[in-house]
């Protein structure tokens, strides 16, 4: 890409609805543009739905720092169309081997919240297995607009002047953000020369730098902050390959992630319930009170459990019999608990030979969260989910992501993921617009929503529900009614909130292999095809 295009790109990032796009050799969407076209260039150039997939997440940890970083997590849903089979794979951030006695979400704003990352040795992972392409391709992007700068669009800067005490509190990152002193103003080019000779070096020297030289000036960085992570939790991480779960929700199969990130679990959970249901007599959650009751009670039911571990039972926790006892006891409020709130972005791709990437990658905290910088990046506040649970050492925390897929007779018809911390009933949401109402995806990205966040912060997270405006009046009149007759607390966040997620999708026609896609108007991204 050359100065010109990447500006162009950069002046197409914006909220607000987006136009759909059809292609049948391809198809990349996510939340930048210019990521979004670092991911089509490399399918352009022969490379499989994985390179694309990585080459748009490279270029997202250059034009969209405030939602992840090499020192977060990296997990991918892969569809082999040759053999028709799916893999997971898990690049989430790990406990360290040393232990955080007492950790608190104080810890957080800490070195001690700083968790092992994973996303490189993810990166390399399924590089290896399901890419086509040099890794030095993968990279170029994302390189030649780490040194050559990108115009800051105004959400980013938002994050910047929300976090500039972080920012200006570094010399790395005052560098990067606050050059000659003030904040790169909306509009202005942000250049991040240390972060580029960083991928540089994993380009060149791979495990080399990574296990050698940034580690130790990760984990020097880290012990500054009082944390606890060492080269050697670097030299013991490993990127793991795992199967991922399957459920059935109507006539289609549903395919995702596998604990310990558990959202596929709340996935094929809350399906499981709503099958009970005859949605489609009812009409679509903004029409109806019925459906947008029942869709928040079930998204609660399967969202405040237990996180789902590696060892969990899940063939109980999948099956429909279970599913028939919770949908009888769906008066049940669980307690609070505390959820992280994570900055998270999701890639989804479709290549010319229906091989599909469905990413999500994170650094797994607020941006920016603990001031800690090295080798030209953040350090990952991921320490949040270790709140959800301590994992053991070493071992990975438990994230609810849910990149899916939908199969119907055995071929997929919809690839799809979100993030922020409603992803699970985003992507839920919106699989019941497409499956149930037979919506197109441009309408479904558009209707409102209802999501998730804390009610009191101090005194943890609450069962309660977020709504976005659009909903029929005589619904949201009757909904409320609901809600306050429970007890459950409800928060008005008007149209089109980033808070509610961001579902990053491309449907499949199943006859004519037709690809469609549209960015949803809830961030500045874009979907662009072959």
């Amino acid at each position: 890409m050359d100065a010109g295009t990447v500006a162009a790109l950069a002046r197409q990032a914006r909220y607000g609805r987006k136009a759909p796009v059809e292609a049948d050799g391809g198809m990349v969407v996510t939340s930048h543009p210019i990521a979004v076209r670092a991911g089509t260039e490399v399918l352009r150039e022969g490379g499989t739905a994985a390179d694309a997939a990585l080459a748009a997440a490279a270029t997202q940890v250059v034009v969209e720092p405030h939602m992840t970083a090499l020192t977060g997590g990296l997990a991918m849903l892969y569809w082999d169309a040759r053999t028709g089979s799916a893999s997971y794979l898990n690049g989430n951030v790990a406990a360290p081997l040393a232990p955080l006695p007492g950790f608190t979400g104080a810890d957080l704003t800490t070195g001690r919240g700083v968790p092992v990352p994973g996303w490189w040795p993810a990166f390399r992972a399924a590089h290896e297995r399901f890419g086509a392409l040099p890794r030095e391709r993968l990279l170029r992007s994302a390189i030649q607009v780490a040194r050559e700068g990108f115009p800051v669009n105004p959400y980013l800067f938002g994050e910047m002047y929300a976090h500039r005490a972080e920012l200006g509190g570094h010399e790395q990152s005052r560098a990067m953000y606050l050059p000659g002193g003030s904040l790169v103003p909306p509009g202005g080019t942000l250049r991040q020369d240390r972060l580029a000779r960083t991928l540089e070096r994993l380009r060149d020297e791979d495990l080399g730098y990574y296990l050698g030289d940034f580690a130790r000036a990760f984990t020097a960085e880290c012990r500054r902050g009082g944390g606890v992570v060492t080269p050697e939790d670097f030299a013991a991480y490993e990127a793991k390959w795992c199967a991922p779960v399957r459920g059935t929700y109507r006539d289609t199969e549903v395919i995702a992630s596998a604990p310990p990130d558990d959202g596929g679990c709340q996935l094929v959970e809350a399906l499981n319930l709503l099958e009970h249901t005859d949605l489609r007599a009812w009409g679509p959650a903004w029409e109806s009170a019925e459906t947008l009751d029942l869709l928040t009670a079930v998204h609660n039911e399967v969202y405040y459990a237990p996180p789902r571990t590696a060892s969990a039972d899940l063939e109980m926790l999948l099956s429909k019999e279970y599913a028939a006892r919770r949908m009888r006891r769906l008066g049940w409020v669980p307690p609070a608990s505390a959820v992280p709130s994570p900055g998270t972005i999701h890639v989804t791709v479709v290549d010319a030979d229906r091989n599909i990437a469905s990413v999500t990658h994170s650094h797994m905290a607020s941006p920016w969260v603990n001031g800690l910088f090295a080798e030209g990046g953040q350090l990952s506040g991921g320490g949040s989910f270790f709140q959800r649970g301590m994992p053991g050492p070493g071992e990975r925390a438990t994230v609810y992501l849910a990149p899916n897929l939908v199969l119907r007779n055995g071929t997929p018809v919809l690839a799809s993921g979100s993030p922020s911390v409603s992803l699970v009933a985003c992507v839920l949401q919106n699989l019941v617009n497409i499956v149930d109402f037979g919506l197109p995806i441009e309408d479904s990205v558009a209707a409102p929503r209802f999501g998730v966040r804390p009610h009191e912060p101090a005194a943890g997270w609450l069962p309660g529900v977020t709504l976005e405006s659009g909903f029929a009046e005589p619904v949201e009149r009757e909904f409320r009614a609901r809600c306050a007759a429970r007890g459950r607390w409800l928060k008005d966040l008007g149209p089109w909130h980033s808070l509610t997620g961001n579902f990053e999708a491309v449907t499949l026609h199943p006859e004519t292999g037709l690809l469609r896609s549209c960015a949803d108007p809830r961030r500045n991204g874009a979907a662009e095809g072959l």
